[in-house]
């Protein structure tokens, strides 16, 4: 009896031929990519919990003066919605719903990656306005080095989910569509994961007595 294939996040099954024969070993190979990610955001990360202190905010405009904690939590919610219905493109995938279902979930996921965006850009605008630049301290270097690095990873994201929507129109769902797919999952639960962390340590961190 043979082993079937089987890879950490959501599995096709075997009705999906090649798409799911070949996933394993794909996928395998993405998750490294993601660790070596994942180390990236690690250090940048500890680069500023080292400076997330009032010394290295050097008598300069602090989290306080600068974070809107609401509009933070609206792109929280915003981002954590993406998740949800990326997640319902995948599983439209996977049971077979066909290319629109998958499409419109898709795009309603891309509306929502470029709503947090928008939204992410008119913060920075606003940590401008106050003189919460890279070269004011050491913490807003740090800041800045953190956030805009999750920024531009959605908006990499979004790109790709705009490629995938034209490569489905084109090609169809063919084997290698549906792993893309599969790939571009995982990157977007990725960010998600990211932003949470993002949330809690800068944000909320940030802003506690």
């Amino acid at each position: 009896m043979s082993t079937p294939n089987l890879h950490p996040g959501l599995n096709l099954g075997t009705r999906h031929g090649a798409a799911h024969e070949g996933a394993e070993t794909i996928v395998f190979g993405f998750w490294i990519f993601l660790m070596s990610d994942l180390v990236i955001f690690g250090l940048v990360f500890a680069s500023y919990l080292t400076v997330a202190n009032p010394m290295g905010m050097a008598g300069g405009p602090g989290p306080a003066d600068a974070f809107d904690l609401r509009s933070v939590f609206i792109q929280t919610m915003i981002l954590l919605t993406s998740s949800l219905t990326f997640g319902f493109a995948t599983l439209a995938m996977r049971h077979e719903h066909g290319r629109r279902a998958i499409a419109v979930w898709l795009g309603v996921s891309l509306l929502l990656g470029l709503g947090f965006l928008v939204m992410e850009l008119r913060d920075f605008a606003h940590m401008i306005e106050v003189g919460a630049v890279p070269q004011r301290s050491g913490f807003w270097s740090a800041f800045w080095g953190l956030v805009p690095l999750h920024g531009l990873h959605v908006a990499i994201g979004c790109l790709w989910i705009v490629v995938m929507l034209v490569q489905m129109a084109v090609l169809g769902l063919i084997p290698v569509v549906k792993t893309r797919l599969l790939r571009l999952g995982l990157f977007w639960h990725f960010l998600d994961l990211i932003w949470v962390a993002i949330f809690s340590i800068v944000y909320l961190g940030g802003l506690m007595p």
